[in-house]
């Protein structure tokens, strides 16, 4: 990107009331089959739309055709039953009814890349597509074949691999897999996740990132942050290998976190996605509040290196206050570009 600290989303936005149940995740669909894919499409639109007004740079999707970040890629896979689903804790924090892996994993088609064609067709700004990460993607089933998280992570890599290589030729800049497991699987990240995650942005000639975060704004996630103290510090644990990892952009929240800012310090080189823009509260910034964030980030990160963005998606948000949070980050962006401009921030 040549624009100075270009703002991007972590993930999702929420969908138009039309399409799906405001404010919920994995709502069901309003829509049926033709009807159902205009739809996606029309809300797609909306979505680039509000992005552009608010003065998002890097722009994406919003996850309008996907009902989930995991479970919609997971949908389109060969090997996984939907129908007998087991019940088993998710990232040690809740429980949910997961499908399960009966046979060897398969990737049937393209799963993104039509809607990645269609983006790309509507707008001449670079787009940044998400993906699950391998990791995530393991910690979302029961496994009834493979009897061991990393040989089934392996497959998963193989077949993100395939699908982001069609992504990048389909006009995506920027992949960017989705591993909040990360900051609960430290022994894995160390023996396999970072491994599995270069394996699944290998050979790509986009740039690759990885989001890291505490999660969307959801009672299990605000409950499990409650419990991890005055510092979360579990940044400390995954950034010094992603530093020396492949992965060109690392993603992380920050705004209204308990992260200690020198953290950043851990993962100087890479390019980071800092969230200026808290998901889990539905009070919206003020520009003055992201530049904040972003000044103190400075202290840590190279403004060339500095992309500002939300902590995680917003699909669970009402989309009022989520237009007006991207419009808060926008702003905020453009101050301390101006600021840097006139060297006026120390």
């Amino acid at each position: 990107m040549t624009a100075l600290l270009p703002t991007s989303t972590a993930g999702s936005l929420p969908k138009p009331s039309w399409l799906a149940q405001p404010e919920t995740l994995w709502s069901p669909w309003k829509l049926d089959d033709g009807e159902l894919a205009e739809g996606k499409r029309d809300a797609l639109r909306l979505s680039l739309a509000e992005q552009q007004a608010a003065g998002i740079d890097i722009v994406s999707d919003g996850e309008q055709t996907r009902q989930h970040f995991v479970t919609t890629f997971i949908e389109n896979l060969g090997g996984v039953d939907f129908e007998n689903r087991r019940v088993m804790t998710i990232r040690d924090r809740y429980e949910a009814a997961v499908p399960v892996v009966v046979e060897a994993v398969t990737r049937k088609q393209a799963v993104f890349v039509e809607d990645a064609a269609f983006l790309r067709q509507h707008t001449d700004a670079p787009i940044k597509w998400a993906l699950p990460g391998p990791m995530t993607m393991v910690d979302t089933l029961y496994d009834a074949h493979y009897g061991s998280r990393r040989d089934l992570a392996w497959e998963f890599a193989a077949i993100l691999n395939q699908e982001a290589k069609e992504l990048a030729a389909a006009g995506v800049d920027i992949v960017q897999f989705d591993e909040p497991a990360f900051n609960v699987f430290f022994d894995d990240v160390k023996s396999w996740g970072i491994a599995a995650l270069e394996r699944a942005a290998e050979g790509l000639e986009c740039e690759t990132a990885v989001h890291i975060c505490y999660g969307y704004g959801i009672e299990a996630n605000t409950d499990w942050k409650k419990t991890l103290g005055s510092e979360w510090r579990q940044y400390e644990e995954t950034f010094p290998r992603l530093r020396e990892s492949s992965i060109d952009i690392v993603s992380l929240e920050c705004h209204n976190s308990h992260v200690p800012m020198e953290l950043l310090e851990l993962v100087r080189g890479k390019k980071l996605m800092v969230g200026a823009i808290d998901v889990a509260s539905p009070a919206v910034e003020t520009p003055q509040d992201v530049a904040t964030t972003l000044r103190n980030a400075l202290q840590f990160v190279d403004p060339d290196q500095l992309w500002p963005s939300t902590n995680c998606g917003m699909a669970p948000l009402p989309r009022t206050v989520a237009r007006a949070k991207l419009a808060a980050l926008g702003a905020g962006a453009e101050i301390v570009r101006r600021e840097l401009s006139e060297g006026s921030l120390g």
